[in-house]
């Protein structure tokens, strides 16, 4: 588990506590084995699954660095006949949405993403990445607002919005949360799904 750090209340106090659980995660990343690591996945993906009765569209992500990987759940969504979606830019200032289909290009913000030809759907369950959550549902993610911004609008319309990670990216102590962050409904990790509303 990462160490839980004070209470910050500043934008600088929440860029170290990036940098902080970010090299935590890295460093929880590196020293596992690769069996363990897809075991730890395939785990988290049957916490999962009983998330996909009852949805039309789900979305994951690509994981980068040491993401844990939650794209395996867009297969079993597949074989249920439910659609799979990643989020997409059009340009690097372009607002995010999400396209359906596979990563087939790169994208302009880093990583990769559909080709925009790709058809842009309205997920109603979205798996999110982050680099740490607390126990109310505070996420806190890379900085760019990219799913905040985006999550609004589906949480308007009864999109169910799970934090996905490693276990160890809980923490014990709340992460100052802006009035546009959206905070999460769930945190699912290796060791189960916890539910914040």
């Amino acid at each position: 588990m990462v160490p839980s750090p004070p209470l910050f209340d500043s934008a600088s106090a929440k860029q170290s506590l990036r940098r902080t659980t970010r090299a935590a995660r890295r460093d929880y990343f590196a020293g596992l084995g690769i069996e363990e690591r897809a075991a730890l996945q395939s785990r988290l993906v049957d916490h999962l699954l009983p998330e996909l009765h009852g949805r039309k569209c789900v979305a994951a992500y690509a994981p980068r660095g040491s993401e844990i990987d939650p794209q395996m759940l867009l297969w079993h969504a597949g074989n249920a006949l439910i659609s799979g979606a990643y989020p997409a830019f059009d340009d690097a200032t372009s607002p995010m949405r999400f396209r359906s289909g596979q990563c087939a290009e790169d994208c302009p913000v880093g990583g990769v993403q559909p080709p925009h030809q790709a058809k842009i759907v309205e997920p109603d369950l979205v798996l999110v990445p982050l680099l740490a959550v607390d126990r109310t549902g505070n996420r806190l993610g890379q900085g760019g607002g990219h799913y905040d911004r985006a999550l609004v609008e589906l949480r308007a319309k009864g999109a169910r919005i799970i934090g996905v990670g490693w276990a160890m990216q809980m923490l014990d102590t709340l992460i100052p949360a802006e009035p546009w962050d959206v905070c999460l409904d769930a945190f699912a990790s290796p060791e189960g799904l916890r539910n914040f509303r």
